[in-house]
């Protein structure tokens, strides 16, 4: 049969307004010079032009003297404490606004949704359901971030989206848990770290530690190996051995599409890209949300973890386990048999199927799916977490095909046993058409997550790596179109 595909009549393209600060570090010797200039100005003149400053840049962020007292903080380790100590609140204030920078989230790319249910379902009308839209935004040095919008569905299924507040806002950062410093000591003793060095890291650590500390510390350590020992390597091995977890916080008057995650630690420092997000519900009926997604340090990849309940409050994991590597990690929305499901694609090229009795250790991944069908021989991955039906697991995927063409399909698993593939799209659901062609990266359409609503199957999809679309299916269609053999 031959299934209808609604395309909505809107699109969401990079928006290069939105901005957050971010630390400037011209390195410690023109640092000093700066500094040094900013402390000869005359008083008043430092005071005028810290007033301009403020009435300037303060219409675009929040708490901006908080950020230059934080940029003063980063770089009065250059100074002498007795020099500190001449210095006035509007001299450091001043100080910290020269070691400050904006940085457009999305200038390059808004793209690689996933929707969910928004936990605040008040003010909808029957038939209508208010969700959350999260976005890869890509910026200078395509530096990857998540950002939200919100959106309501109308009973015919169509998108309205929120009007986006004009500030961005980084929330407040919390690190909860702590390694342990025997434990790390024999974890850094299999490491080809010369021993002289081991004790040098060890010997500054506290019986407990935070991520932060240890990653001050090795940036100084691991600089007495000589170049080419891969020393960037080995940081990424001894912090991937380390509990990374941190905490985000953001202010309850905030409007979703103000709040940005920006990376936090070393093994994401270049990007937090695409987050598939997914109401995941408890044996007893609890829910919360939980997302997987890929930390990007410029060289190596990782697989990590975001939970939430209401979007002002995430925690972020890393995942552990011999099966955690590589991209396009999705959890399935519970339990399956008592145990959590996930979908992986740990060579890159097949769909794996993974169960686990603990949520951050995976150890097993079964082969799922090959590619069967030309526009998906070069590889098959999900399309975001599997959308639970009376007829079996839905599966979005996507396929690359000749030319890297990128196009989404679609498969049904059993709902008691998904290593079952029940039935697949043997054409694809979604092709880049003639005006989706062109973008950061040609030829592609791809999603990380779908929902389904009033018997309609909704998607947001990336196009191009550079902006995103909408469309939308009748579940039953697209259900009936999966389960025919001859197409």
């Amino acid at each position: 049969m031959s299934l209808t595909i609604n395309k909505i009549n809107l699109q969401l393209t990079p928006d290069d307004r939105k901005v957050i600060t971010r630390y400037f570090n011209p390195g410690n010797e023109r640092s000093l010079l700066l500094i040094n200039r900013v402390l000869q100005m005359h008083h008043e003149a430092a005071k005028s032009l810290l007033s301009q400053i403020v009435h300037e840049f303060s219409q675009y962020h929040k708490e901006l003297l908080t950020v230059f007292e934080k940029h003063f903080s980063l770089v009065s380790r250059l100074l002498s404490p007795e020099a500190e100590l001449k210095i006035t609140p509007e001299q450091k204030l001043l100080i910290g606004a020269y070691f400050t920078m904006e940085y457009s989230l999305q200038h390059a790319a808004l793209f690689n949704p996933s929707i969910v249910e928004d936990p605040d379902q008040s003010g909808t009308e029957t038939g209508e359901k208010k969700v959350i839209i999260s976005f890869r935004a890509t910026g200078e040095g395509h530096i990857s971030s998540l950002v939200f919008k919100r959106g309501k569905l109308d009973k015919d299924s169509m998108i309205h989206i929120e009007p986006s507040g004009n500030l961005m806002y980084e929330g407040r950062i919390t690190q909860k848990r702590l390694n342990n410093k025997s434990d790390f000591e024999s974890l850094l003793s299999q490491t080809i770290l010369p021993v002289v060095i081991q004790q040098e890291i060890l010997s500054q650590l506290k019986d407990t530690f935070s991520y932060k500390s240890i990653e001050s510390i090795l940036r100084t350590a691991l600089q007495q190996l000589k170049p080419g020992t891969g020393r960037n390597k080995l940081k990424y091995d001894i912090l991937s051995m380390i509990n990374t977890s941190y905490e985000i916080h953001f202010l309850p008057d905030s409007k979703i599409s103000e709040r940005v995650i920006f990376p936090v630690t070393f093994t994401e420092k270049n990007g937090i890209e695409d987050a598939r997000f997914v109401k995941f519900t408890e044996d007893d009926g609890t829910s919360r949300y939980i997302a997987t997604y890929t930390a990007y340090d410029g060289t190596f990849i990782l697989p990590h973890l975001i939970e939430t309940k209401d979007f002002l409050h995430f925690k972020f994991s890393p995942l552990h386990g011999k099966a955690a590597v590589n991209k396009n990690l999705a959890l399935f929305p519970r339990k399956i048999n008592g145990v959590y499901a996930m979908l992986s694609r740990i060579d890159g090229i097949n769909n794996y199927l993974m169960f686990s009795e603990d949520l951050y250790l995976w150890e097993k991944a079964d082969l799922l799916q090959q590619p069967a069908y030309s526009w998906e021989f070069i590889q098959i991955g999900n399309g975001g977490s599997p959308l639970e039906t009376d007829r079996g697991w839905l599966v979005i995927t996507h396929g690359v095909g000749p030319m890297r063409k990128y196009c989404l399909g679609a498969s049904l698993f059993d709902l008691n046993d998904p290593s079952k593939e029940l039935g697949r799209l043997q054409e694809p659901l979604l092709v880049p058409d003639a005006d989706e062609r062109h973008g950061y990266v040609p030829n592609a359409v791809y999603t990380c997550g779908a929902i389904i609503h009033n018997g309609n199957l909704f998607i947001p999809y990336a196009i191009s790596d550079y902006k995103t679309a909408f469309i939308t299916v009748h579940l039953d269609d697209l259900l009936d179109s999966i389960m025919q053999k001859d197409q």
